[in-house]
């Protein structure tokens, strides 16, 4: 008789699509063979909390109200005894707040905290620092995604530096074997209404004030003074849109910038895309920019959080400051008119992606720490 399998909670605030979202469906995914997986919304499923449920996974949304919602760390306590879990991964700081505040009310279970990124202004709270250290247990385990976050743990979250490990972020490579050459690129331009010589540039975001499309829709208005072929896809949704579209028509660029909502074929906007754009103000490590450049795309990019981790600078990318949407424009210039370049770092930085940022790799730091933190 085969031994049960242990029980894993992923924590999440909800299920939309999104960076940290799609990595814990894919830990459900990949590591079903070995854990057994609840999926506990704070707030609402969302879309991949739909297909997980389609998939065979149980899905729950604790329905959490605004504020500290005591009764929310209730009913998550009730539901990990009801459900016989036997450890809770948290993704990011509110989901890691109530998974340890549900032993308040007899959960005794391990947490698993993974810190995606930072919210701005980022800075040490005395509270929460004081929160964490009287609420760690032995058996929890933390992880930033990157040395910066990992670091923002320490010193702002107040967590022990012996205490937190880094998971680097990884992906799926199998839908970017070929790069970004091969029959997707003519067809999918044809798709989209692009022509051959367009100078395409792919940005992947969530439309989320942190992705500062705004910056990058200044920057491309730039670029079209002096390029008038390069073309902007956005792909994505969330609250900003109505901002977004309204900054589109304020600085004339409609005819530059198009919004693709969300997609399931991003391998394939970037199969067609020339270089990739990611303007955030705050980051962790961003998926979208291991997918570019496991695509072969060079990246231009701002120079927060993690991405310098992940890209070098005049190597695999062309960084600029946040906000800087003339140093960005300046970047995407360089791009638009050397196409060698474009190659070149493309190039390098598919190799780099490849070799460090497997999704493989990433499953199996995970499923050890499980194995680690569910040991007698």
């Amino acid at each position: 008789m085969q031994p049960l399998k242990k029980k894993i909670c992923q924590l999440v605030l909800g299920l939309p699509v999104g960076g940290t979202e799609v990595l814990a469906c894919r830990l459900g995914q990949r590591l079903r063979g070995e854990f057994d997986f609840l999926f506990v919304c704070l707030d609402e499923i969302g879309s991949l909390g739909e297909s997980l449920r389609e998939d065979g996974f149980s899905v729950v949304s604790l329905k959490r109200q605004p504020g500290i919602d005591w009764r929310c760390s209730l009913r998550l306590s009730r539901l990990i005894r009801q459900e016989k879990v036997d450890a809770v991964h948290a993704h990011q700081y509110t989901p890691f707040f109530y998974g340890m505040t549900a032993r308040l009310f007899g959960s005794r279970v391990p947490v698993l905290f993974t810190e995606h990124g930072r919210f701005l202004p980022d800075f040490p709270r005395r509270k929460r620092m004081i929160f964490n250290r009287c609420f760690l247990r032995q058996k929890d385990r933390c992880v930033g995604v990157g040395n910066a976050v990992r670091q923002a743990l320490i010193q702002n979250e107040g967590i022990p530096e012996s205490r937190v490990g880094v998971i680097y972020n990884g992906i799926d490579m199998s839908p970017y074997k070929n790069g970004h050459q091969g029959a997707d690129r003519a067809q999918v331009r044809a798709e989209l209404g692009l022509n051959d010589e367009d100078f395409v540039v792919a940005q992947v975001a969530r439309l989320d004030y942190l992705k500062d499309h705004l910056t990058a829709i200044r920057a491309i208005e730039r670029v079209a003074r002096e390029c008038d072929r390069v073309r902007l896809l956005l792909v994505g949704d969330g609250p900003e849109r109505a901002a977004i579209e309204a900054e589109i028509q304020k600085r004339g660029v409609s005819s530059q910038v198009r919004l693709l909502g969300i997609r399931s074929d991003v391998s394939r906007v970037l199969a067609a895309s020339d270089a990739f754009l990611l303007t955030s103000i705050s980051e962790g490590i961003p998926l979208t920019i291991i997918e570019a450049m496991c695509a072969g795309l060079p990246v231009v990019s701002t120079r927060v959080g993690g991405i310098p981790e992940i890209v070098e600078d005049e190597v695999t990318a062309l960084l600029a400051t946040a906000g800087d949407d003339e140093g960005l424009a300046d970047r995407l210039l360089r791009l638009s008119a050397d196409p060698q370049l474009r190659e070149e770092m493309g190039k390098r930085g598919r190799v780099h992606a490849i070799s460090h940022f497997s999704e493989d790799r990433m499953h199996s730091e995970y499923a050890a720490l499980y194995r680690e933190m569910l040991t007698k």
